[in-house]
């Protein structure tokens, strides 16, 4: 795959994926009778939709920051998984005759969240590499008695 077409379908992902969670911002944050009841269902209300809100939030900004893409993607991963997950367990794929819509968003980002991870995954490994440093560094001040 050549870098220029790695680059195209890296950013039609994260604008998807990043587009996708901010938009159902809106509905979250201002508790839209649709947002109420999934979260109310889930046992979750409010705290639940304002918390996940809040993530999906730092998940979109960390996706669109290219220094960042990876973490964004597995933070996206995991709510979208949380999302299917209870769409397939206790809300339904339909939910208040959205004919699944709300759960193909979910799948979607989910997808495009993993293809970012795929193609993005060295800067966890960087990032990885830098906390080990710091824990490297720190225990040797404090072997030095700093």
């Amino acid at each position: 795959m050549s870098i220029r077409y790695k680059k195209v379908i890296s950013l039609i992902c994260r604008i998807v994926a990043a587009g996708i969670m901010l938009q159902t911002l809106f509905f979250k944050f201002t508790a839209a009778p649709e947002s109420v009841y999934i979260f109310s269902k889930l046992g979750m209300e409010p705290w639940g939709r304002i918390g996940i809100g809040i993530l999906e939030l730092i998940a979109s900004i960390l996706i669109l920051w290219p220094r960042t893409t990876a973490l964004g993607a597995v933070a996206g991963m995991g709510l979208m998984g949380g999302a299917l997950f209870f769409h397939l367990t206790k809300l339904g794929v339909t939910v208040q005759g959205d004919s699944g819509l709300l759960f193909m968003y979910a799948l979607l980002v989910f997808v495009c969240c993993f293809m970012l991870f795929v193609m993005h995954k060295s800067q966890l490994l960087h990032i990885l590499h830098l906390f080990k440093k710091t824990e490297h560094y720190d225990q040797q001040n404090n072997r030095a008695g700093h």
